[in-house]
């Protein structure tokens, strides 16, 4: 195990100085593209700000108006049949539009329940095996000005779906 450690403080260093050397080996200005790369990288995150603003505003104001609550227990009456907690609920619909206002619902669950809890290991496990499906399809989709994202969302859907049974699956 401490090898394990001691190897992976060295990855990333070696891995950049492993494309420095590359680019070095074919004649390659590393700095200056370096440079243009980060000036792509900005250009990016400035086209993508207002999107990514209003999806922060709107999660929210959902979840400040207690509107993610009030959805949770509607949706958990019937979630509860299949063996999903209805308090985890509002986590599963606030993760596919941000990863910080989910990691911050993870934390209020853990106050409330505790962290070794069934309802605190699903949390755990459901927020490592979904993903911010609208962010992400927001932010890449809108960077490469994609216009039709054919088959994305609904593959995106089965795979949050897939995550949040597997994590009630792991749990038990």
């Amino acid at each position: 195990m401490r090898f394990l450690l001691y190897i992976s403080n060295f990855i990333v260093p070696v891995v950049i100085l492993g494309i420095v050397m590359y680019g070095l080996m074919q004649n390659v200005n590393v700095y200056d593209e370096f440079i243009k790369g980060a000036r792509n990288g900005f250009l990016t995150v400035i086209k993508i700000m207002p999107t990514l603003i209003g999806l922060m505003v709107a999660v929210g104001i959902l979840r400040a108006s207690g509107f993610l609550e009030f959805l949770g227990n509607i949706l958990g009456r019937f979630t509860s049949y299949i063996g999903f907690p209805g308090e985890l609920v509002p986590l599963a619909i606030v993760r596919m539009f941000s990863s910080s206002a989910a990691t911050g619902l993870v934390l209020d669950i853990f106050k409330q329940y505790g962290t070794d809890s069934k309802i605190g290991l699903i949390a755990s496990v459901m927020i490592s095996c979904t993903e911010t499906i609208f962010y992400t399809m927001s932010v890449y989709f809108m960077a490469v000005r994609v216009k039709k994202t054919r088959y994305t969302l609904a593959g995106a859907l089965i795979a949050t779906l897939a995550g949040i049974v597997a994590s009630v699956w792991i749990v038990g």
